[in-house]
């Protein structure tokens, strides 16, 4: 895996201006939520699906349930009743990063899948998470305070991570570890520190004549 993986120490912020669900433990069923996805013949897997909601979670306060389901279903599949499985993904994501246990996690296969497979979820959830937070602007490294610019840039190197046919098992699957742990780490560091680009109020809406 051509990847140098760091971890980083992440401060976790306390819960974000908005309605926002609590207290939902977090899912981790992939394939459960890929058959939902498959069915409602959703536009983005379900890594790539979590991290554009991840995202925009951090930069967009406060972003709705039915605002993700319209960036992720084709047109007008999100008009009827809601799936229970990713209502309870969404409400689970919102509480993870928004308490205090700092819990959050990345949907990914489980380590029962092969580490092919895993490290392309990784690649996807990363490209997600990229677009997610790019919403309103805010995936601009060069717009971003402190270390945040430079963990968007290691994220868009990750997007083109594989496996590396040179290297042992053991060393990819430790390489494909440091990453994902990376990964959540950074994403709870960028939402703790945009919180104040979530909490500023939304610019007026114009007025039709």
């Amino acid at each position: 895996m051509p990847m140098r993986s760091r971890t980083r120490q992440a401060r976790v912020a306390g819960p974000p201006a908005g309605e926002y669900y609590r207290c939902v433990p977090t899912p981790h069923d992939y394939a459960e939520i890929q058959r939902r996805l498959s069915a409602s013949h959703a536009l983005a897997d379900p890594a790539e699906a979590h991290g554009t909601l991840a995202g925009a979670l951090c930069a967009l306060g406060p972003y709705r349930l039915e605002d993700w389901l319209a960036e992720i279903l084709p047109d007008g599949a999100g008009a009827g009743p809601t799936d229970p499985v990713l209502e309870t993904l969404y409400a689970a994501t919102v509480s993870s990063l928004s308490g205090a246990d700092m819990d959050f996690d990345l949907l990914i296969p489980d380590d029962e899948q092969p580490i092919e497979e895993r490290t392309r979820a990784l690649t996807c959830w990363c490209t997600g998470f990229l677009y997610g937070l790019g919403i309103n602007g805010a995936a601009d490294p060069q717009r971003l305070p402190g270390d945040l610019g430079e963990i968007l840039r290691d994220m868009t190197e990750i997007t083109r991570a594989g496996v590396d046919a040179t290297d042992s098992l053991e060393a990819n699957e430790s390489a494909l570890a440091e990453l994902v742990e990376f990964v959540r780490v950074g994403v709870q560091l960028v939402f703790d520190e945009l919180q104040p680009l979530r909490d500023r109020e939304p610019p007026p809406r114009p007025v039709l004549h």
